[in-house]
């Protein structure tokens, strides 16, 4: 089987700690009944949702964040019955992202040993640490920034002819299978692997780690 020869990290849950973590914080501080929020989720997220939803032109920046704060609140309930405050809503959502210090070394270690290392992320009006990103991976590609979102395969195509061409000459979009792609989500990893990339279902450094020396055929240094 062909080795891979670039790596694409998704950011939040794989440089980052797990995102339901992130979100159990929000709930917790906010006093949001837990049901509402998946109620949201579930009607704007899940693989039955229909296509534009809040959600995806939030990601796609055909909505503004601020805006989007607003129909979030209006969806959420909060446990004493007090109406939730929209203003920051996503700020407030993601106040408790910590890095994954484990998936950044593994990033940096990968570039070392001369692998490409690229982003490509979902966002909710993050804000994401763009010089610490810049500075590692080429390219980076943040969904509103070019107005497409995951799982959809134009994201992923979009990547891979960012990527450009591996050491032989060959471009990485006609040759998707020397790419792996790592993400937490599993629908993003279906996306990925519809356009014949290699995914990596994150669910941890060790794991994933592992996972790609198998695909790197090679041993990943510390």
């Amino acid at each position: 089987m062909t080795a891979v020869e670039a790596v694409v990290f998704d950011y939040g849950g794989v440089l980052t700690g797990p995102m339901r973590d992130t979100i159990a914080g929000f709930i917790a501080t906010e006093g949001i009944d837990p049901a509402s929020f998946t109620e949201a989720l579930r009607a704007w997220l899940s693989r039955s949702a229909p296509e534009g939803t809040p959600v995806h032109l939030l990601e796609t920046g055909e909505l503004a964040p601020a805006e989007f704060d607003v129909l979030l609140a209006g969806r959420l309930r909060r446990i004493d019955g007090k109406p939730v405050v929209a203003e920051g809503l996503l700020g407030r959502l993601f106040a408790g992202t910590v890095d994954d210090a484990a998936m950044w070394a593994l990033a940096q270690e990968l570039v070392a040993q001369d692998v490409r290392v690229a982003l490509l992320s979902n966002s909710w009006g993050n804000r994401y640490p763009r010089g610490r990103l810049d500075a590692l991976f080429d390219p980076v590609v943040i969904s509103e920034e070019v107005g497409l979102r995951k799982p959809r395969a134009d994201s992923f195509e979009y990547t891979l002819r960012a990527l450009g061409t591996a050491s032989d000459g060959v471009a990485y979009a006609d040759a998707p299978e020397r790419v792996a792609f790592v993400d937490d989500a599993q629908p993003n990893i279906d996306g990925a692997e519809a356009v014949g990339m290699r995914g990596v279902l994150h669910t941890g450094a060790p794991t994933t780690r592992a996972a790609l020396a198998a695909l790197l055929q090679k041993e990943i240094h510390a």
